[in-house]
């Protein structure tokens, strides 16, 4: 998996985590951390409409949950400080941070009065950096902002994401270059999640150097492609990125949802049968790679699809239905969905399990 993934084994995180941890659980919850070779964790709306986050055992079963005071979207985690935050949903302005090995209660993250959060961020190599992307609502422009870990999350900096609309964002496996995917919607607080310049999106990808914050290069959709948002990426484990997309035209239109990026080429879109395509209805809500065998999935709530698919040529490998299904991730080499009914699915076994909250559009693995 790529670097921003951080995923860590669950020999290593129990051992980190220590006694205290194990501990401060109930004796049914230590017991199921014991016994699960994988940890996951996602944000989730129980059936009351309350919000929180969880991290739970490869059956479905809670082992910690922490509530939260709006939607969560994405969760980022770095591997060795077990440092962790959830991001709100746009356009939320809270994100909370905690540790993976603490069952603690969370600390609040506040974006600036200015600012609210596009749902997603990731951490520097070292840790000690978290980048997020915002939105600069009032100039309608990306920004990455840089949060100092080590002094409580206080926000030290930003600069420009490239483009408008940033949504997910990558570090690349040289620790340095943040791949950024700026949907090009323009969006402000005060029309909540209404689209605002659809007539004239300029979606884009952007690698950026996180040092500086400088722009080192720009990658832009073909302008027949202007209404095709890009929206979540993961790295490919060879230095570029799989991205996924979701089309703000008409719902006759079919455009292609996925593609591959790379500094010094050009940006590709992979070519899928449209009946295949179809059934995505012009919708990817996660994409996730498997550098291991060289596939990558994507997930559609909207059309309770979950394709994989080979790297290389995009060809689709195996698809398959499932209701309501939008969180991704890869377990032990094969991949792990989850769905706002509240179910985890093993793509290799196809075991299931239904739990008491519905997840959230995305899913982490915590280990490995």
């Amino acid at each position: 998996m790529s670097l921003t993934r951080n995923l860590i084994s669950r020999r290593d995180f129990l051992t980190a985590a220590g006694v205290s941890f194990i501990a401060s659980l109930a004796p049914a919850q230590a017991s199921q951390i014991n016994r699960s070779e994988a940890l996951f964790a996602a944000a989730y709306r129980d059936r009351s409409g309350g919000y929180g986050f969880a991290l739970m055992a490869e059956d479905g079963r809670i082992v910690m949950q922490h509530a939260l005071p709006v939607r969560g979207h994405d969760i980022v985690c770095h591997r060795e400080t077990g440092n962790a935050v959830v991001f709100s949903r746009r356009p939320g302005t809270i994100a909370a941070a905690f540790n993976v090995r603490e069952n603690r209660p969370p600390q609040s993250i506040q974006a600036a009065p200015d600012r609210h959060y596009f749902g997603h961020g990731v951490f520097s190599a070292d840790g000690r950096l978290l980048y997020a992307t915002e939105n600069d609502f009032a100039n309608a422009n990306g920004m990455i902002g840089v949060y100092d870990v080590r002094h409580h999350f206080s926000k030290i900096g930003e600069f420009p994401s490239g483009g408008i609309g940033p949504h997910d964002l990558m570090m690349l496996a040289d620790g340095r270059t943040l791949a950024i995917a700026n949907g090009g919607i323009e969006t402000h607080p005060d029309f909540g999640r209404a689209k605002l310049n659809l007539a004239t999106m300029e979606p884009c990808l952007c690698f950026v150097d996180s040092v500086h914050g400088t722009l080192t290069e720009k990658q832009a959709l073909p302008p027949s492609l202007h209404q095709l948002s890009i929206r979540h990426l993961d790295c490919d484990g060879a230095g570029g990125v799989y991205f996924a997309c979701q089309h703000e035209g008409s719902p006759r239109e079919q455009p292609p949802l996925f593609g591959h990026a790379q500094p010094g080429k050009s940006v590709r879109l992979f070519q899928t049968d449209p009946a295949h395509l179809k059934t995505l209805r012009n919708y990817v809500g996660s994409i996730t790679a498997n550098p291991q065998n060289g596939t990558f999935a994507v997930t559609s709530p909207r059309g309770n699809t979950m394709m994989v698919l080979d790297g290389q040529s995009g060809n689709i490998v195996h698809q398959r239905s499932l209701a309501n299904v939008c969180g991704l991730t890869v377990n032990r080499g094969h991949f792990v969905a989850s769905t706002g009914n509240g179910t985890l699915f093993d793509a290799q076994t196809e075991a299931s399990s239904t739990g008491p909250y519905g997840w959230d559009n995305h899913l982490l693995n915590i280990s490995g």
